[in-house]
């Protein structure tokens, strides 16, 4: 049955809205938006943090050094991320663009995680990783791959996934994100560390073990 001539109307404005607004995320309407922190809270703002005047604008907004700087990975996971997002560099703010260096400890891992506003692409400049990300329930098929020097690996938004240096000495790489502020959430601290806790009742049948094998990693977070 074909549509009224009503419903054909709105069917139009339907998908002209969502034209134009996928034309006003691809396309600038200005040349830039640097953050400015100092009105988060009092103005309007859609998505991002608001525009600062371009006329105060400096140069040092949109520069950030210390990234060929090696991070700290004296940690219990022997890993560091060093995020270069909006928060670091406010000339990222609606550029849709950010990145991560990722230093590795022999055998330090980046714990499952996922980005929920972002895919990422990963390169690896030294050492050799196990990287890997889960599809979504009900198969939960898990993607694996070893990376050596020089490989690139893409990592889908919001998929849970890992690297892990499986190599004898340490490694660094760097990830491409699609957002500049792509956001973290670490499984195990969300789901063992969150304020306030989840119920012990609620995990242990989720993880459909005893009540009492919980209190151990809710006591590590």
């Amino acid at each position: 049955m074909l549509p009224s001539s009503k419903m054909f109307t709105r069917i139009v404005f339907v998908l002209t809205c969502c034209l134009a607004l996928a034309s006003v995320h691809s396309t600038p309407l200005q040349d830039f938006c640097v953050a400015d922190p100092n009105s988060k809270g009092t103005a309007f703002v859609v998505n991002g943090l608001a525009c600062k005047d371009s006329k105060l604008v400096v140069a040092e907004e949109f520069h950030l050094t210390g990234l060929h700087l090696t991070g700290n990975t004296s940690n219990p996971f022997g890993f560091k991320a060093t995020p270069v997002t909006v928060a670091q560099l406010p000339g990222l703010n609606a550029l849709g663009i950010s990145m991560v260096r990722l230093d590795f400890a022999p055998w330090g891992l980046n714990p499952p995680h996922t980005h929920p506003r972002a895919s990422e692409m990963l390169t690896v400049l030294e050492g050799t990783l196990e990287v890997g990300f889960i599809t979504s329930n009900p198969e939960n098929q898990l993607f694996k791959k070893v990376l050596n020097k020089g490989d690139v690996f893409v990592f889908p938004m919001g998929l849970i996934h890992f690297q892990r240096n499986v190599g004898y000495g340490n490694a660094v790489a760097v990830g491409a994100l699609n957002s500049e502020s792509p956001g973290v959430i670490t499984i195990a601290n969300s789901v063992f560390g969150s304020n306030p806790s989840i119920p012990t009742d609620v995990l242990a049948k989720a993880f459909q073990v005893d009540q009492n094998v919980i209190f151990q990693p809710l006591a590590k977070f």
